[in-house]
């Protein structure tokens, strides 16, 4: 048994090193045959006498079961980024815009608004704005047949009023003039195949019948009355006007084609290919 005193500044001591402590002092006592209780009653004393003024280390706390669900993470939620602004249009140089305002207008058949116009040029609104104005000026400036109009919300070139009298004379002698050979038989084509598409009537005729029908729709003898399911083309026929011009009622007082139809063996004789 030691005669020491208790370290107060030693590391914190064990159960089980008190335990071993206790155990080795036991044996060699029996090696001794020393069993005086009086002996174990000091060598208690002063085990008791150590903890009191040393503190016992702490043993693991084991770990208390839980439920089931994981652990959340308690960082916050990452806001989605904004996504990035649209760049803005650049500005077009000033002969491409005007030349491609021209351009546009001059195909538009109804008055067309300043953002149609930007979407097509991709430029800014208020170059599109400050272009048409340059380009009205331009017109008036050296007095051009055309004038630059708004017209509702849109734009839309006209006519000089100037250059009225031109306009009328072209369209009343125009009115006056003969039907050409390609009219009259684009004409008859329609008459007898209404109502049929520009692409039938080419087809027909074996050339292109643009430049016919447009002459045809300005005389007020043909107009578009639908879109062929199939192909989606304009769909024509005649006019009431073409009947009054004719002397008819009505489209059943059309002569039979058969009569007026060659001979099969005088088409094979002028188109032996055929």
């Amino acid at each position: 048994m030691s005669d020491e005193r208790p370290d107060t500044d030693r590391a914190p001591i064990s159960w089980d090193a008190l335990a071993a402590e206790l155990a080795a002092t036991r044996e060699e006592a029996a090696r001794r045959g020393d069993d005086d209780p009086a002996a174990w009653d000091a060598v208690a004393a002063e085990l008791a006498a150590r903890v009191a003024v040393r503190p016992v280390e702490e043993q693991p706390v084991p770990a208390v079961p839980v439920d089931d669900e994981p652990v959340r993470s308690a960082e916050p939620a990452l806001e989605p980024e904004p996504e990035p602004e649209p760049e803005p249009p650049e500005l077009l140089d000033p002969v491409e815009l005007l030349g491609g305002l021209e351009a546009l207008l001059f195909v538009m058949d109804d008055p067309v608004d300043e953002d149609t116009l930007a979407a097509a040029l991709r430029c800014p609104p208020g170059q599109v704005r400050r272009g048409l104005a340059e380009l009205a000026a331009g017109y008036d400036a050296r007095s051009a047949g055309i004038v630059l109009r708004r017209a509702g919300e849109g734009w839309r070139l006209y006519t000089r009023e100037e250059h009225a009298a031109v306009v009328e004379r072209h369209l009343v002698d125009g009115q006056r003039s003969r039907l050409t050979q390609a009219a009259l038989e684009t004409l008859a084509v329609i008459a007898y195949r209404q109502p049929v598409t520009r692409a039938r009537v080419s087809a027909i005729r074996g050339v292109g019948v643009d430049g016919v029908m447009r002459t045809l729709i300005t005389r007020g003898l043909v107009h578009e009355v639908g879109s062929d399911p199939d192909s989606g083309g304009g769909l024509y026929a005649t006019t009431p006007l073409f009947l009054e011009r004719l002397g008819l009622t009505g489209l059943d007082q059309l002569p039979e084609l058969a009569p007026l139809l060659p001979e099969t063996a005088t088409v094979l004789d002028e188109h032996p290919d055929a």
